[in-house]
Parts: structure tokens; sequence; C-alpha cells
């Protein structure tokens, strides 16, 4: 097999596509080792809702290296900039070693900082604006945060507290030069893997059952069991929050599901809008069709690898 020139390889993917097993094995077949982009699966002890699918990382018997998977308590306020400082950290255990680092994951923000390398600093609490905030109301938030030129993530408004971090980060970056930070120069190479809609639903449908079946609210039971408040599974959104009210009473077992179920679809089409975001700003993402069978699909990257 020929050379590989990049220094690391990018697998997207909207929510349920396929992208970790695809990721593990490639590495199996590279000498490569994954550095996940997920938002939420940096968290101990939510492992079924965010769907770490741990099983996928053992390819033929054999364990494929991973990284930036449980390394927070579940209830701690992670964020792109920590994500970004852990990235580098990982990025150059791995290369010495002679490995190749696969980047893997669904969060579009933590992965676009990584590839074009933003320039971040760590934002601290702001006690009176925060104050002065929760005095608005739930559309008066939204309309402040429209206000600012960009906005973080499409998913700063699905809770008041986000909302209001998402604010606190804009006027904290509005008011200073932000000091750009060492990063290293990647590389990369972006791979996408996405399918039909009707697939993508009922591959969406069809997961939540199982993750459901596996003991889904179980896993909710115990982080609340663990002292962690309903407001801070509230903030992690989808799976914890629809399983979190289902179990205060607020809805029945088949109005969480379909609930749920909506609310995943939506947060797979926002992550597609934002992978499109990418490409507008110039980023080419080499897209797999995710009905094709996973051997092709290995046999496509490959081939585009070593061109």
């Amino acid at each position: 097999m020929h050379s590989i020139s990049y220094d690391l390889i990018a697998i997207l993917g909207p929510t349920a596509s396929g992208k970790t097993q695809l990721a593990a094995h490639l590495a199996a077949r590279i000498n490569g080792e994954i550095i996940s982009a997920d938002s939420r699966q940096v968290y101990r002890g939510m492992t079924i809702g965010t769907g770490k699918d741990l099983d996928d990382y053992v390819v033929d018997g054999n364990p494929i290296p991973y990284h930036l998977v449980d390394i927070v308590d579940a209830g701690y306020k992670f964020n792109v900039f920590e994500y970004q400082q852990r990235f580098i950290d990982v990025y150059k255990d791995i290369r010495p070693r002679k490995r190749l680092p696969i980047l893997c994951g669904g969060s579009g923000l933590y992965i676009d900082a990584v590839l074009r390398g933003y320039k971040l600093l760590p934002v601290p609490e702001n006690p009176e604006l925060r104050r002065e905030l929760e005095a608005k109301t739930d559309e008066e938030l939204a309309t402040v945060l429209a206000s600012y030129k960009k906005l973080h993530n499409t998913t700063d408004l699905d809770t008041r507290k986000r909302a209001i971090r998402a604010i606190e980060i804009e006027e904290f970056y509005r008011s200073r030069t932000v000091d750009p930070q060492t990063f290293p120069q990647i590389n990369s190479i972006v791979f996408g893997v996405k399918y039909q809609r009707a697939a993508e639903m009922q591959r969406i449908r069809q997961r939540l059952s199982q993750r459901l079946e596996s003991g889904m609210i179980d896993e909710v039971k115990t982080l609340l069991g663990s002292g962690l408040k309903v407001e801070d599974l509230l903030y992690y959104g989808l799976e914890y929050k629809y399983i979190t009210e289902y179990l205060m009473g607020k809805y029945s077992y088949d109005q969480m599901f379909e609930k749920l179920f909506i609310a995943i679809r939506q947060f797979a089409k926002r992550q597609m809008t934002w992978f499109r975001g990418m490409e507008r700003k110039g980023f080419t993402i080499n897209w797999i069709p995710g009905e094709m069978p996973l051997s092709e699909k290995l046999d496509l990257i490959l081939c585009r690898l070593t061109v």
C-alpha cells in the first residue's frame, strides 16, 4: 500500500450514520487511532444516551485505540476551547508514534475548531451579565443572541442555560482581541457519511428503540441518583432531556419516544446544515453514501488516501 500524505483523516456525519464503525475499520487498516469529536461523549456515565457504541471500537477481535471519550464527569460544562486543547495533546501524542489520527464525530463546532484551528480563549462566567439575562424571557434571549454577528451553535437556543452561556461567550469575544493560540498545521482530508432521508429516519428510529431496550432510562435514573441535578440533564438535551421529563411524569412512554424521535431527526438536520456551512467556507467533504457496503466505503477512502 502506498504511503498516506495526510496528517489527519476526518470522518463526519449526522447521528446514526455509522461513522464510528467506519472509522474503526479504517483505523484497523491503516494503523490509526480515533479522536472523538462528540461534545457529549466526553462525559463519564453518559454512555447509551450519547451513543458511544464502544463495541464499534473492536475490529476482528482487536481493540482500536480511541481518545476524548469519558474524560470529564457528567455535570461539568465542557467547552470547545477545552476540546481544542485536549485534541492538541492527543494529536501530539499520536503522530510521533507513527500512527494516523482519525477524527470522528458529528459535533460540527468541534470538528470545525480543529480543522480550521480556531483561535480561542477560555470564557469565564460573567455573574452580572447572567443576572441581567435571567430576567429576560426566552424570546428576548433569542433576540439578544441573534444580535451578534455569529452564533456558536444552532443548539444554543435549546435551553435557557445554553442561550445565556452563548450570549456570555459572544459578549466576551466582542469586548477583547483574541490572543492567537499555537495550533499545529494539519494537512487533513475530510470524508462524510450520509443516508437518503427515508433510510436515515428509519435508522434513527431503530437506534432509538435499541438504546431504550439497552437500558437508557436506567442510565438516566443512575445519573439522577448520583446527585446530578435535573437542570444538568436538561442542559445536555435530546435523550437526557426527554427521558428526564418522562421520569418526572411530564410525558407517557409513547409520547416521550415520539418527541425524542422528532428531536433527534431535527438534530440530524442541524448537523447537516452545519456540514453544508463548512463546505460553503471552502472545506471539501468527500461524501460517501451510507447505503454503500462497509467494504466498499473502505475501498473508496483508501483509494482516495493513496492517490
